[in-house]
């Protein structure tokens, strides 16, 4: 992949071989975001975990303090007083059965969040195949499948994500944008660090976290020390 003038230039402030502290990390993540754009800052974590089995999987959610810094589109399935629930809450689309055409026929995905509450969950799984791969089908384990869709709702727009591994065993997360300060990164940073800590399957034997990689949208990764996890 060939990067432009100003991810070279943006490279040189990182050095591959360090593994720098959280702190300094995120000081290199916002000085090498350099795009036109408010650029979203990552993490990377490769972890010890073999997903193929189940008593390995991650996978949780965590309310990030300070917000991603990004609107989050939530839509709930919901049926009887439910529905005027999850309106009431602020969210984006509500509705039922007849959401299933238009996602499954006409391709409508202009939603980042999935809710629903248990008992429509059979019609939920009928999307399977398209949300699945997208990684929105709700989930328990997330809190996105509840019968307190208020309170999902809240969550989810005050910074709420969800982390899994993928097919790889690396847990690939938003803890918010360049344009936060340190400090604010530092806190979700941290308030996500705890969560996946506290996730580390009782099955798994051998080492937990393998690496942890700090980076913005365009800018180059920063490795981050393992050692305080």
């Amino acid at each position: 992949m060939k990067h432009g003038k100003k991810y070279a230039e943006a490279a040189k402030l990182v050095d591959r071989a360090t593994l720098y502290e959280p702190a300094e990390a995120i000081a290199l993540v916002k000085k090498t975001a350099v795009a036109k754009f408010d650029e979203t800052v990552e993490v990377h974590i490769r972890t010890g975990c073999d997903g193929r089995h189940a008593e390995q999987q991650i996978r949780g959610a965590v309310v990030l303090p300070n917000g991603t810094g990004k609107e989050v589109k939530v839509l709930v399935f919901a049926k009887g007083d439910k529905v005027n629930e999850a309106e009431a809450a602020g969210a984006d689309y509500v509705g039922g059965d007849e959401l299933i055409p238009k996602i499954q026929n006409e391709g409508w995905l202009d939603f980042d969040v999935v809710v629903a509450t248990p008992d429509m969950m059979g019609v939920v799984g009928r999307l399977g195949k398209v949300l699945g791969p997208k990684g929105l089908m709700p989930n328990p384990k997330a809190g996105t499948v509840t019968m307190d869709v208020a309170k999902a709702i809240a969550d989810i727009k005050a910074g709420k994500i969800e982390y899994r591994l993928d097919k790889t065993n690396i847990v690939h997360v938003p803890v918010g944008k360049a344009s936060f300060t340190e400090e604010a990164l530092q806190e979700n940073f941290d308030a996500l660090m705890a969560a996946i800590v506290k996730a580390k399957p009782s099955a798994l034997k051998g080492q937990y976290l393998k690496s942890i990689t700090l980076t913005s949208t365009m800018g180059p990764g920063v490795k981050v020390s393992v050692a305080k996890f």
